[in-house]
């Protein structure tokens, strides 16, 4: 806020007008010259809602088979989040992309683009449970370190009763032992979505 000071100089307030600007000016020359400048720290960046996560298995040989697993949080009641997830084929190669999304919004905001333009920022890993599926990279930021929203997957023989956790980590440190290759153990950073998929590999 700016204070402004309106003195009306007469013959009697001259002196007076003289001893206050004389006052001022020593006052900001003072505060000019005492003020440390400090940067201001620029404003975190807000963290966008994601509601949906979206797998898209390939398969790499006829490119016309196509496998989905959805995970949606946005129902709008109760219910808890919507998990769907395809039964994936047996000994197969497969493409895998990834996609972020926040359906909480009309329209729908897809957070996949951001999340590449951020990539040195970013890192999403996959942990197998109980499941014959192999992931790996084929995705990396300006660094050449993986993103993991391009990825491959090989299934191996039939199994039941798996999980699929996908986890988006914000800040991970890429350069760590094991954390380039998948490892999440020594990533750090913050999660920014965590879900699990039923695996089916039949």
């Amino acid at each position: 806020m700016t204070y402004i000071m309106r003195i009306h100089p007469t013959s009697r307030s001259i002196p007076a007008l003289v001893a206050v600007t004389a006052l001022l000016a020593f006052s900001a020359c003072k505060k000019d010259k005492d003020d440390v400048l400090t940067p201001s720290t620029p404003p975190a960046n807000e963290e966008e809602v994601i509601t949906t996560v979206q797998l898209t298995f390939t398969d790499q040989e006829t490119s016309t088979e196509v496998f989905h697993m959805s995970y949606n949080a946005n129902d709008g009641g109760s219910g808890g989040p919507v998990v769907v997830a395809d039964v994936i084929p047996t000994q197969r190669a497969f493409d895998v992309t990834v996609r972020f999304l926040n359906e909480s919004v009309s329209p729908a905001v897809d957070l996949t683009s951001e999340v590449l333009a951020e990539g040195t920022q970013h890192q999403v890993f996959f942990q197998v449970t109980n499941g014959n599926l192999s992931m790996a990279y084929a995705d990396a930021d300006a660094n050449g370190k993986p993103i993991g929203l391009g990825n491959t997957a090989i299934s191996g023989a039939a199994s039941t009763g798996g999980e699929l956790r996908v986890i988006l980590r914000h800040q991970p440190d890429k350069n760590a032992s094991g954390v380039a290759s998948g490892d999440i153990t020594n990533a750090g950073g913050e999660t920014d979505v965590e879900v699990v998929f039923p695996l089916t590999i039949q």
